[in-house]
């Protein structure tokens, strides 16, 4: 089994700022890249940032400048570091880890449960 577990979100005024986390666990045998994403009620899930086991980042153009993302390899655990926040930036942060299992030995993609980030006006 593995589990994705978030923490972090909460209400912040605009121009605050949050710091999500996700922590992988159970039978890992390499994560090869984890990433957040966001969902608003009637659109679709977008990617907001993701990272590589190397360090290489890739981020939506409407959070660069403002979002960081970094992941601690030995703690299987990626942060985004939100700053600037803007009331548009107010949805469901879900946690998502591209990874192979120790067994069976299968690479697939896992989810978190999600968690919430509202900013106000």
């Amino acid at each position: 089994q593995v589990r994705l577990v978030e923490s972090g979100g909460g209400l912040v005024q605009a121009g605050g700022s949050l710091r999500l986390s996700c922590a992988a666990s159970g039978s890992i045998f390499r994560i090869h890249a984890m990433g957040w994403y966001r969902q608003t009620p009637g659109k679709q899930r977008e990617l907001v940032a993701a990272i590589t086991s190397a360090a290489n980042t890739n981020y939506a153009d409407s959070v660069k400048g403002r979002f960081t993302i970094s992941r601690d390899n030995a703690k299987n655990t990626a942060y985004l570091q939100m700053n600037s926040l803007k009331p548009e930036d107010t949805a469901v942060y879900y946690c998502n880890a591209d990874l192979t299992r120790t067994w069976p030995a299968v690479r697939n993609d896992y989810w978190g449960q999600g968690t919430q980030v509202t900013v106000s006006s």
